[in-house]
């Protein structure tokens, strides 16, 4: 076997040898994943993304929270389509009417997958050219919301950035993320910071768990001024008003009533991108 490095001919590994190197291989995998490496992990979870957005030039970043769920209105029609041809055969079905339910409130959301990709289309077309990464899109890099904010950049030719986790249940990232700037991370910590490392403005579409997590993270953030003040803008109205009472929450005396002014709501895509714009130059902090 020639060594290409050595300029030399070297004999293949015994299957002893190459057993050894196997063992030595998991040892040093081992070690890695121990508990005492979690530091070099984490680290390492941190830099490749910080690295990889430096070369690529990334300097402010808008960020788009929302549901995995929500799909898009032809796809929500099909699935309708499949499930009432079922009905058809079996009118009684409990699981079927079920489901049947569920795709029709999916479909009233795919208004908002809408919306998201058009906003995907604002952040993209803004700046000198869709070249220009000055001001770049970043989503969680999944289905649903993130899938629809991405695919705007796309359209328009630009490049977005997704922040992926590794997680039981993998969630697969979406097909429009630049694959220059697709990033999995196997610590939410690590994804949290980048989140908000270059972000100067958070969208927020409907969503649940994940997406209320993210929030009151940020939210928490700036309230005890670990963050800066940024936008935060929560697209439809109506939902965000049943999930958060937080006037409630001002009255309750458990949040300043200042800490309201926090959110700001929005109906549509060019909505939220106006407020944004608006609050950045109102605070002399413009984006470009």
């Amino acid at each position: 076997m020639y060594n290409v490095s050595k300029g030399i001919y070297m004999k293949k590994p015994t299957k002893k040898r190459r057993k050894t190197l196997k063992q030595t291989l998991n040892t040093k995998r081992d070690f890695l994943y121990c508990d005492e490496a979690r530091g070099v992990r984490l680290q390492l979870d941190y830099l490749e993304a910080e690295v990889k957005m430096r070369e690529e030039g990334i300097v402010h970043t808008i960020a788009v929270f929302g549901s995995a769920r929500v799909i898009e209105k032809s796809v929500a029609e099909k699935h309708l389509k499949k499930i009432d041809k079922k009905l058809s055969l079996t009118p009684n079905s409990k699981k079927l009417l079920k489901k049947k339910q569920q795709i029709k409130m999916l479909l009233k959301k795919s208004y908002f997958y809408d919306e998201a990709r058009a906003f995907g289309q604002l952040v993209g077309k803004s700046g000198k050219s869709p070249e220009d990464c000055h001001v770049t899109l970043m989503t969680g890099g999944g289905p649903g919301i993130m899938e629809a904010a991405n695919r705007g950049a796309f359209d328009v030719g630009a490049k977005s950035i997704g922040l992926n986790i590794t997680l039981p249940f993998e969630q697969l990232p979406n097909p429009y993320i630049s694959s220059e700037l697709y990033f999995n991370f196997d610590y939410f910590a690590m994804r949290k910071l980048h989140f908000l490392q270059r972000t100067k403005a958070l969208v927020v579409f409907p969503g649940g768990f994940g997406t209320l997590d993210e929030l009151f993270e940020i939210l928490t953030l700036i309230q005890t001024k670990k963050s800066p003040l940024i936008p935060i803008v929560l697209v439809g109205k109506s939902y965000w008003r049943n999930v958060i009472n937080l006037n409630f929450l001002a009255q309750e005396e458990m949040i300043h009533s200042s800490d309201l002014k926090l959110l700001t709501y929005a109906e549509n895509a060019q909505e939220a991108w106006d407020t944004i714009l608006k609050w950045h130059n109102r605070y002399q902090k413009p984006l470009f």
